[in-house]
């Protein structure tokens, strides 16, 4: 087990993006991702991530066969020229097809335009068993900025998983999600903004780590994109959210401080484990 994140350059400009995808549409929601990183490059992002299937919309099963892409396709060079031309670390997620298989994938890119990292979600919910296949590797990716620590949308439900990423050294996790929620949901269960928010916070919290998710916003089929990307602290808490507005959340990740290492010290969380009890 490794409980040390390697010394990553200090601070990071982090951006979560948050849009509200045209399902099918890949070209308009490249000029929609095109703006966003834009509008972060001129916050000062370094690393910008977007939600998942940001390329195609979410409920596109019927059309995978026509939209999903090897992960070196057409779709993903154009990500890479995007990335280059902000000279920033992009993050994107879109479906990709691999050894006969539909995947639910998260792209990372390079400020040189270079794809470094496919990561394949590994959890997968409900009626996207029938869809995709499923990644079966947890990935933190090192980098001049960090290690990060991938993951898609329900990944994040699984407190072991983003502890296994943090015990790999991640500095940050992200996540690009698209947390949906319908009347029956929301009204009767709660299924909402507060908590959503609140499963990024804990997670953060319970692995003292940074933790970045950027989610879709709006309608889309039957549903309704919770929105309300954020940027979270070691601590839990929210340093940046995006709530329902379509647009980008920049937030300065320090990784070695004064202050954090204060709250370190008292919040001893993961060293006060007893494993052998669980």
């Amino acid at each position: 087990m490794n409980e040390k994140s390697v010394s990553a350059p200090d601070p990071l400009q982090v951006s979560v993006a948050q849009m509200h995808c045209v399902p099918g549409d890949v070209d308009a929601n490249l000029e929609i991702i095109a703006k966003l990183v834009a509008l972060a490059a001129q916050e000062g992002a370094k690393l910008i991530i977007l939600p998942e299937m940001a390329t195609t919309g979410y409920f596109i099963n019927d059309r995978l066969d026509e939209l999903a892409e090897e992960e070196d396709g057409p779709t993903s060079s154009r990500l890479g020229k995007i990335a280059k031309r902000y000279r920033a670390y992009l993050v994107v997620g879109a479906p990709i097809r691999a050894d006969g298989a539909f995947y639910d994938a998260q792209l990372l890119f390079s400020p040189e335009g270079e794809r470094i990292a496919t990561y394949r979600k590994t959890h997968l919910f409900s009626a996207e068993r029938e869809w995709f296949s499923a990644g079966d590797a947890p990935m933190v990716v090192e980098t001049p900025i960090g290690r990060i620590g991938m993951s898609v949308c329900y990944d994040l439900i699984f407190p072991e998983y983003v502890r296994r990423l943090t015990d790999m050294g991640a500095d940050l996790v992200i996540n690009s999600t698209n947390w949906i929620t319908d009347e029956f949901q929301r009204q009767r269960w709660g299924w909402d903004a507060p908590t959503v928010t609140a499963l990024a916070k804990t997670r953060a919290l319970e692995n003292g780590v940074w933790l970045a998710m950027s989610c879709c916003v709006g309608p889309e089929a039957q549903f309704d994109s919770i929105g309300h990307s954020c940027i979270v602290a070691p601590s839990g808490q929210v340093v940046a959210s995006l709530g329902r507005s379509v647009g980008t959340a920049t937030h300065k990740a320090v990784f070695h401080e004064k202050d954090l290492d204060k709250w370190r010290a008292i919040a001893t969380y993961r060293a006060d484990r007893r494993p052998e009890l669980y």
